[in-house]
């Protein structure tokens, strides 16, 4: 919408800039799997899965340890999922992080334009998601600009991907990163 006296050519030279900037949020991206979860039991939904006490323990010293090394984010969205909502509230928690949202882009089957749209809109530079498996590989494979890799994620990993350009452009794989790993050096 122009202002009374605005030239229009302005106006939507001044619109299209200010999309190309919205749209060059966030600066880092987090993709997590969630972590260690009780197993299915015949008579429970999927949905409604629940990570273990050990689960828990073990992730939020992960956690922990890699906040040592400078993880920190701004916005944390989550699968609708149980165990997907623990696993980010341990990270909120730990972190301290200001916002929690649940997003079904991120449910089983993730949607990798819905959910790159509603990020790059919330205009904050360092955001994690948290997913399920076989879709988190997915996601990273699809932020590093290659839709078509086959990236393993165990439960609790965290990949974190650079991107100078946004959502928009292909991101630079950092690093990908699991409890195991950190277990096993400590």
């Amino acid at each position: 919408m122009t202002s009374y006296g605005e030239n229009p050519d302005l106006a939507r030279e001044r619109e299209g800039i200010h999309n190309i900037f919205m749209h060059m949020f966030p600066t880092q991206l987090y993709i997590i799997r969630h972590a260690w979860a009780e197993e299915c039991g015949l008579d429970q939904d999927d949905y409604d899965r629940r990570l273990t006490k050990k689960g828990r323990k073990r992730f939020e010293q992960f956690i922990r340890f890699m906040q040592g090394f400078g993880l920190e984010v701004d916005l944390i969205v989550t699968s609708p999922l149980v165990r997907t909502r623990e696993t980010a509230e341990i990270m909120v928690d730990v972190l301290q992080t200001p916002r929690l949202e649940i997003h079904d882009a991120l449910a089983p089957g993730s949607n990798w334009k819905e959910i790159a749209e509603w990020t790059a809109d919330e205009n904050v530079a360092r955001v994690a998601w948290v997913g399920h498996a076989p879709c988190v590989g997915r996601l990273v494979a699809k932020a590093i600009g290659d839709g078509n890799a086959s990236i393993r994620m165990q439960k609790g990993a965290i990949a974190s991907i650079c991107l100078d350009s946004g959502l928009s452009q292909p991101g630079e794989l950092q690093w990908l990163v699991t409890a195991q790993v950190i277990e096993a050096a400590v």
